[in-house]
This record gives C-alpha cells, structure tokens and sequence, in this order.
C-alpha cells in the first residue's frame, strides 16, 4: 500500500510542476488575485486522479489483494480463538457436570 501511495503521490508531484510551468508560462490561465497556488494545486488533482487512476491499476489491484489477505487471515484467527474459548467453556461444564454427578451418587450412597 504504502509503494501505491508512493507512486500516486510521484504522479501528483509530477503533474503540479507541469502545470506550474503552463500557468508560468501563459498557456493556462492564472487564478484570480492571490489564488494562484491553489488553483495550481487543483489543477495539479484534477489532471493526476483519472492518470493515476489507469496507470497504477495494477498496483492497485495488489494492493486490494493484500489487503484482502490479510482481512481473511484476521478473520480465521478471530474464528480459530472463539472455537478455543468454546472448547474451553465445554470442558469446563464437562468438569463441573462430572462433579455434581460423583456428589449427587455420594449423596445417595450415603
């Protein structure tokens, strides 16, 4: 996840200094007033989202699968320590039935 944040993070980088440069140079329009930097900024996004979004599929794609992964395995340890508890639960009523019965037979003998 953290390769994919990277890339995108690269691609944005890389799409502000074009961008920088046309609205320097007078090929883009410039913000109103002082707004010059954010609307580099969001020209910046606007470009970068729909190339980030084609380019780096595949590693998106790994990266859901790895997450994906490790959400499954989360979720079998979840599942192995709750039948652990119940085994645990069974042998202890198992222990406790097996007690009341020796004192109920005790009882009777008695």
């Amino acid at each position: 996840m953290l390769r994919y944040t990277l890339m995108r993070f690269g691609i944005f980088v890389g799409c502000l200094l074009v961008v920088w440069g046309l609205v320097y140079s007078g090929l883009a329009p410039r913000g109103l007033g002082d707004s010059n930097g954010l609307w580099i900024i969001l020209l910046a996004l606007v470009f970068s989202a729909p190339i980030s979004f084609v380019v780096l599929r595949k590693q998106r794609d790994v990266a859901s699968e790895n997450i994906v992964r490790r959400v499954d395995r989360a979720k079998a340890n979840l599942d192995a320590n709750r039948s652990q508890e119940d085994d645990a639960d069974d042998d202890a009523r198992g222990t406790q039935g097996q007690a009341q019965e020796q004192d109920q037979e005790q009882a009777k003998a008695s």
